[in-house]
């Protein structure tokens, strides 16, 4: 069974939210660091990953992704606070 994700990317200060889905994380998060893809985070350099959840149903994850986009800015900032106090770039933890 191939796992699914959700994350939320930022950028430096912290005032730009992106969400995102994903089959890939690692490389996923790899092409928005080096800005592989034009777009929304390429455009407002939103590169530091700060929150992922991990779902074993793409489909799970898709709707989730749905979901978290319809909340309120301070909805999002609460779930990344919960489990990110510091906000700190995931990216190279997950490297590890």
């Amino acid at each position: 069974m191939k796992l699914s994700y959700i994350y939320i990317l930022t950028n430096k200060a912290n005032s730009t939210l992106y969400i995102g889905v994903t089959a890939n994380l690692i490389k996923r998060i790899w092409e928005h660091k080096n800005k592989i893809v034009s777009g929304f985070t390429s455009r407002y350099n939103v590169n530091k990953f700060v929150y992922f959840e991990e779902f074993e149903d793409i489909s799970l994850a898709i709707a989730r992704e749905r979901r978290l986009k319809e909340w309120p800015r301070q909805w999002k900032i609460n779930l990344i606070n919960q489990k990110n106090p510091s906000w700190i770039d995931l990216y190279y933890l997950a490297l590890r």
